[in-house]
């Protein structure tokens, strides 16, 4: 039992010490106010670029359109493609009827 608690005292022992080192090199270098604004900034900028992506990843659609014969169209937006322009229904076209 004397073992046990002598094993416990010396993995605490260690774990302190561990744990205690880091937070002595951090006081050595402060950031100042000016690194802390730096830092926000390229924070503030690697989110937006994040977003930016994000945004460009989800599929974007055209306003619909309705046909003649009822047909509700939406198209798919290719950002990457020059916009094609939709074509009108032959007046004669009735693909509703059957």
């Amino acid at each position: 039992m004397h073992c046990s608690h002598l094993r416990a005292a010396a993995l605490a022992f260690v774990l302190a010490g561990t744990l205690a080192a880091p937070a002595q090199a951090q006081d050595s270098t402060q950031p100042t106010p000016e690194d802390a604004q730096r830092m926000a900034v390229e924070g503030l900028s690697k989110l937006l670029q994040a977003l930016d992506l994000f945004v460009k990843s989800v599929p974007q659609y055209s306003a619909p359109e309705v046909l003649p014969n009822g047909d509700i169209i939406i198209r798919r937006v290719h950002p990457d493609q020059t916009p094609a322009t939709p074509t009108p229904p032959k007046s004669g076209d009735d693909s509703s009827s059957t």
